[in-house]
């Protein structure tokens, strides 16, 4: 194995391991050198690379975490842009509510897929009952 962080993604799962391997006699090999886990060494140091390996890991999520944040700030993260437009959108409730298409045609004149057509009608809806609240 090359590296600790490939075999666990957390210390609890890396002792499951460690156990495991040595109720069975195993020795690990990481990047060559060989750690015995029934060993009192070879458990330190087993345990310091887990913890070491699952802080890295959540060290790299947190950084994501903020660069999307400091992104979707800046408006850079806007994610998947609407297939249909407002006017279309409405165009397409207009015909549903009609009750002349079905919605494979709405689909196919719209040129979306059916789940983009139920997602519109579901968001016109939730408009309708969010402006019959206020």
């Amino acid at each position: 194995m090359t590296k600790l962080d490939r075999l666990a993604r957390s210390v609890r799962d890396a002792h499951q391991i460690a156990d495991d391997l040595a109720a069975r006699g195993v020795k690990l090999s990481i990047n060559g050198s060989l750690h015995d886990p029934a060993d009192p060494i070879g458990k330190l140091l087993f345990n310091v690379l887990a913890m070491v390996a699952e802080c890295e890991g959540d060290l790299i999520r947190a950084r994501t975490r903020e660069g999307m944040k400091i992104a979707k700030a800046k408006g850079r993260l806007r994610g998947q842009q609407p297939k249909l437009s407002a006017k279309q959108e409405a165009l397409l409730v207009q015909l549903h509510d009609a009750g002349e298409h079905t919605m494979y045609e709405l689909a196919e004149l719209f040129s979306v897929g059916r789940s983009t057509v139920y997602r519109a009608l579901e968001r016109a809806r939730q408009r309708a009952e969010k402006k019959a609240g206020s």
